[in-house]
């Protein structure tokens, strides 16, 4: 039976959660970079609203959300760590980046007005949408034949 070990492909003692830990963590990564943060933009009423998905990030310390030039930027860092221990082995991972994303505001968005919140792994950043200016009334054109 100890000779059948030796000749597996990889660690009997580790779940199969453990055996996937590096796929799952090149997908993340990938998504990650290719992508930037992962957001949502809806009006809601009169109110702006853009979700932004930050798991285990620490707003504290890891967030910074600025609007400048009509634009609302959110940047985060992420650094996670994981150790394993049991009686016949040891592991540390830790993985860390940088993340961006801008959003495009509508005009006449008044920076002081814009307020952040974050719950559960999510950054909610509302807005509230300004006044519409008043135009004309729509206006029919005429179709000529040539």
């Amino acid at each position: 039976m100890a000779e059948q070990h030796k000749r597996l492909p990889f660690d009997p003692r580790r779940s199969p959660g453990e055996l996937l830990e590096p796929l799952r963590r090149l997908f993340d990564t990938e998504m990650e970079s290719s992508s930037g943060i992962r957001v949502e933009e809806f009006v809601d009423d009169q109110t702006m609203v853009v979700r932004a998905d930050l798991p285990g990030i620490d707003p504290d310390q890891d967030v910074d959300v600025s609007v400048s030039d009509g634009v609302l930027h959110i940047k985060a860092e992420r650094r996670e760590q994981t150790e394993h221990r049991d009686k016949d082995s040891y592991r540390s991972e830790f993985r860390y980046g940088s993340f961006t994303r801008d959003v495009t505001l509508p005009d006449g968005v008044n920076a002081d007005d814009i307020n952040a919140t974050y719950r559960d792994g999510v950054l909610e950043v509302r807005t509230p949408m300004p006044p519409k200016p008043a135009g004309s009334p729509p206006r029919k054109v005429q179709i000529n034949r040539g």
